[in-house]
């Protein structure tokens, strides 16, 4: 039975740990959840959608409430309970609980080794809309420099004009989640001879830490600011705590992905962006 919900409880929290380990197990790789924003949803709009059967919740879809045009749907289904409709279901309510925030994209993240998933979007005819590798850090990043001249602080309200232009030029859009003031984490300004040149976004959650919407001005790379920034954010999360650090980045900038192997991160799975259909 489909039951939406506006805030989860304790126990639904725990349900759905219990349906993600089961479904990795089984699947391999990773679901590409923010535990941080599941445990603190406004409860003024569905944002999360359970299948419970027998009192056991077999199937779940979660809508990040980053804001923005476009909202990711990242889902699971019990492998025993597969071939029944119910992530059809789930992916229905789901796209339904998009219009009516009045969303312009829904995008639905499935890992590479999900068969069921890819089996799902490709019969819905949505199209791939672009793809990213999930990396994790498990051990101090390698050593290098640190150029004194480039430093980092927590970025306040005035900092948004010159932040939105730097992810802007990064990413091709504005992410508002990624601005200081939104969501879960902290977001810092680098700057190199006291000029803003970055950005980037940290957090931290049950042990993992979280690295977001780095981005260096296109005219100051080619430095080693980018290293030098990721390097000590890295050991900045591992020492308040994080047994891990995770990061995304796009299958198409192999630049990147250069140096985040460089220092020390590792493939966990690839996952793919599927633009459904809202009208």
């Amino acid at each position: 039975m489909l039951e939406p919900r506006t805030r989860l409880s304790d126990t639904d929290l725990r349900a759905v740990a219990d349906l993600v380990r089961r479904v990795v197990a089984h699947d391999g790789g990773r679901l590409k959840i923010d535990w941080e924003d599941l445990r603190h949803r406004s409860g003024e709009r569905t944002d999360d959608l359970l299948w419970v059967e027998g009192g056991r919740v077999v199937g779940f879809a979660a809508l990040d409430v980053h804001g923005g045009p476009a909202v990711e749907i990242a889902g699971a289904v019990d492998p025993a309970a597969r071939g029944r409709g119910i992530g059809s279901a789930l992916l229905a309510a789901a796209v339904e609980a998009c219009r009516e925030r009045g969303a312009e994209q829904a995008l639905l993240i499935v890992p590479r080794s999900s068969e069921a998933g890819h089996h799902l979007a490709r019969r819905l005819g949505a199209p791939l809309e672009h793809s990213e590798h999930a990396l994790r850090l498990d051990r101090a990043p390698g050593a290098g420099p640190e150029d004194p001249r480039t430093t980092l602080r927590d970025a306040t309200a005035d900092d948004v004009p010159v932040l939105t232009a730097l992810l802007g030029a990064a990413f091709g859009s504005e992410p508002g989640h990624l601005l200081p003031g939104t969501g879960s984490g902290r977001t810092l300004v680098v700057e190199h001879d006291g000029e803003p040149v970055g950005t980037v976004r940290l957090t931290l959650d049950d042990g993992v830490g979280g690295v977001y919407g780095f981005a260096v001005d296109p005219r100051a790379q080619g430095r080693g600011i980018g290293r030098d920034v990721l390097r000590r954010v890295c050991r900045e999360l591992l020492a308040d705590g994080a047994r891990a650090v995770g990061l995304e980045v796009a299958v198409d900038n192999p630049r990147a992905l250069g140096l985040y192997t460089s220092l020390g991160f590792t493939p966990v799975t690839t996952e793919d962006y599927y633009d459904l259909p809202l009208g």
